[in-house]
């Protein structure tokens, strides 16, 4: 019985295809700049991705939610203290400065542009930002039934709030390039997060 290989092309289109995308957006984004640093032809990328939309799509199904499961939902799931976790996020934004900074977060950035003009866009959209909204949500109540959050906590209007909140931080520090506005949002935000602990 062969194992099935995975499709190092694909691979090599898609990541390439996400950051022509982060840098650029979607509507925006070059296949030629795509082309030119996979080394590869129109014939192969259209083999994998008929159509612009449907490379688009790829990318938010395939790179962003899988970083963001890696990066966020699964850590948050398999944290013994979620709130300590959650902050930890939150103060390690700053190292990626760099990054966030110029670039922004690449799930808000295609919300902006894409959800507005583009119902296939929204709902792949919507689904990725659903689950990040539901991770934050299973670590609230989780730290509420640890007692570590206090029971008032409405922990799926709160997880919502945090979820807008972490992306307007980013955003607010992309639209004025500015680190030091980063910092205070994301200290800010972890204010607000501690305000929740029982006492």
């Amino acid at each position: 019985m062969s194992i099935k290989q995975p499709d190092t092309t694909r691979d090599k289109v898609l990541e390439a295809a996400f950051c022509e995308i982060h840098r650029s957006g979607f509507q925006a984004a070059s296949i030629a700049n795509i082309l030119a640093s996979t080394g590869l032809t129109k014939g192969a990328l259209y083999h994998h991705f008929p159509t612009k939309q449907a490379l688009g799509l790829a990318v938010v199904d395939e790179v962003i939610r899988q970083r963001l499961e890696t990066r966020y939902y699964l850590p948050l799931h398999q944290s013994d203290k979620p709130l300590d976790t959650l902050l930890g996020f939150l103060e390690s934004m700053p190292e990626r400065a760099d990054e966030l900074v110029t670039l922004g977060c690449p799930l808000n950035n295609l919300m902006q542009e894409m959800s507005p003009v583009d119902a296939e866009f929204r709902s792949r959209l919507c689904g990725v930002m659903n689950a990040w909204r539901d991770a934050m949500e299973a670590a609230l109540r989780k730290a509420q039934a640890q007692g570590e959050l206090r029971a008032d906590v409405d922990c799926g209007e709160t997880a919502l709030f945090i979820f807008s909140a972490w992306e307007g931080c980013i955003g607010t520090a992309k639209s004025l390039q500015s680190p030091e506005a980063l910092q205070v949002c994301s200290r800010q935000l972890q204010a607000y997060i501690r305000s929740l602990r029982n006492s």
